[in-house]
């Protein structure tokens, strides 16, 4: 998602109202700057990673999916190997214009089947693999009306399979962010998530431990970003136990979007996110993990 002015107005306003600060149960494991001389490298907006941490996927802005490994040093993120770029296929009769290509969120079924979300020609594309052809999921009737530029940013898949999705904006400030559920063949809309501040939703992910995470963005000035992830407990017909793990103060990270949540060999959640460069000079493309206080 690009970022826009008008965000900057609204951020400050809040800021200025003190709806910035949080509670803090995450510590920073470390963060990763990803520079590659591959065409087309960046705008990286969703994440997947593997159960042990090793292996990743992520999809951009322009149309790609990338998978590769870690290289870590005592558990810390420090470099990239084998990374593969291929061009996402589109579904039979379509094709995969600047229009239709922008990828936003993504998930990964315990079978391999993927997911992913676009935003301006807003749907869910599934791949058996990530060089099969698309194939659609039937499109929820709130979906054509959504903000361009703003709409399917996150999806997660559930252990059992169910897919859920919320748009980057709920239109209105005090208005919570509508969760849409896929299962079963069709969708609804059992529940919101309530909305803090002025942050805007731009990933998600189903953690080991059941919980639905959200990674939040906030604006605060032409190049101030803050972060923030919460979580909640969905196993009722309500979100209940919220949480917020972190919020980053401003620049402390890049455009942070995509997140992936897993439990690393100390048994403690792991939240991996990356950023969003925009295709910009200014920005980079950085990995950044966060571990729960157990």
């Amino acid at each position: 998602m690009r970022n826009r002015p008008a965000e900057l107005i609204a951020a400050a306003v809040f800021c200025c109202l003190g709806q910035c600060a949080g509670a803090q149960d995450a510590r920073l494991i470390g963060q990763f700057t990803w520079k590659s001389e591959i065409e087309g490298h960046g705008g990286y907006s969703g994440i997947e990673v593997s159960a042990d941490g090793q292996g990743f996927t992520v999809i951009s802005d322009r149309g790609t999916i990338v998978q590769g490994t870690f290289k870590r040093v005592n558990g810390e993120v420090v470099g990239v190997s084998e990374p593969s770029w291929l061009r996402l296929s589109p579904a039979e009769g379509t094709e995969l214009r600047p229009f239709h290509q922008d990828a936003e969120g993504l998930a990964i079924r315990k079978d391999g089947r993927i997911f992913i979300s676009f935003e301006q020609y807003h749907r869910v594309w599934t791949y058996s693999a990530p060089d099969s052809e698309a194939a659609w999921l039937p499109r929820h009737g709130d979906f054509a009306d959504m903000q361009n530029n703003s709409s399917l940013e996150a999806l997660a898949v559930a252990s059992d399979g169910t897919l859920y999705t919320l748009p980057e904006r709920s239109g209105r400030l005090r208005r919570p962010f509508p969760v849409y559920r896929y299962r079963n063949g069709d969708w609804d809309q059992p529940f919101d998530l309530p909305r803090r501040g002025a942050f805007l939703a731009v990933g998600a992910d189903i953690g080991p431990d059941g919980r639905f995470y959200l990674l939040e963005r906030e604006l605060r000035s032409p190049f101030g970003l803050a972060s923030r992830v919460r979580s909640f407990d969905i196993a009722g017909a309500e979100p209940v136990d919220e949480r917020e793990h972190f919020t980053s103060r401003v620049r402390a990270h890049d455009n942070l979007e995509g997140l992936a949540v897993w439990r690393d060999d100390t048994g403690a959640i792991r939240l991996t996110m990356i950023s969003d460069n925009n295709f910009n000079w200014f920005q980079r493309t950085e990995f950044v993990e966060y571990a729960l206080d157990q």
